[in-house]
């Protein structure tokens, strides 16, 4: 039996009930200390496609759930407009816990360094073996810096099909986050469509 950093889960973790409750314990690395809960992804066992984002945020960390909060509700409202029911896809974070920093009574949020994206990788990777998705939508940076194994750039990558070492199609695009941040109407109606048409992009593809 080993440390328990590095604890391997037993039989029970091969559902996706079973690894939540394995991702409950883990400590692989420090996150865990502060943040209120981990996180696990959620959907459909066998869904064709899995949407990755980074990690959680506050509302997130306090409701267990992944994608709950303002950028989880930019998300909802993109799945509707492609017509994507949010309970035909399996939603994840490269990262499990949330990392933040205070400012007063506010948590807010702290990019994960390459090491806690390494660390949490070996569940993602899990995820992806039970849930075997056809094709991955990766949200941000941190997504495709776990899906892929190397840091690129979102930009680098948008209006690619890339192809993982396994063989799935990757498709890479912003974090719903992001558009939060965008204060020029005409520039976030702009970022706005093409997050949608990245989505709906990953969709037809998964179910072509």
């Amino acid at each position: 039996m080993g440390s328990p950093a590095t604890r391997i889960p037993g039989p029970e973790a091969g559902t996706l009930p079973g690894l939540a409750v394995a991702e409950a314990e883990c400590t692989r690395c420090p996150l865990y200390k502060s943040a209120t809960q981990v996180v696990p992804g959620e959907g459909r066992s066998r869904a064709r496609l899995m949407i990755v984002g980074e990690q959680p945020g506050d509302r997130e960390d306090l409701a267990g759930h992944p994608f709950v909060g303002p950028a989880g509700r930019l998300l909802d409202e993109a799945l509707e407009e492609t017509e994507i029911p949010r309970d035909s896809i399996f939603l994840t974070n490269a990262v499990k816990h949330f990392k933040f920093e205070r400012r007063g009574k506010r948590r807010l949020h702290k990019r994960p360094n390459v090491g806690e994206i390494e660390q949490c990788r070996w569940w993602l990777e899990q995820e992806r073996k039970l849930v075997s998705p056809v094709v991955l939508l990766a949200m941000g940076a941190t997504a495709v810096r776990a899906l892929m194994g190397r840091s690129t750039a979102v930009s680098a990558l948008r209006g690619k099909i890339c192809t993982l070492e396994d063989a799935t199609p990757l498709i890479a695009t912003i974090h719903p986050s992001y558009l939060l941040r965008i204060r020029d109407p005409e520039s976030r109606a702009k970022e706005r469509d093409g997050f949608i048409g990245d989505l709906s992009r990953a969709w037809r593809l998964a179910n072509d």
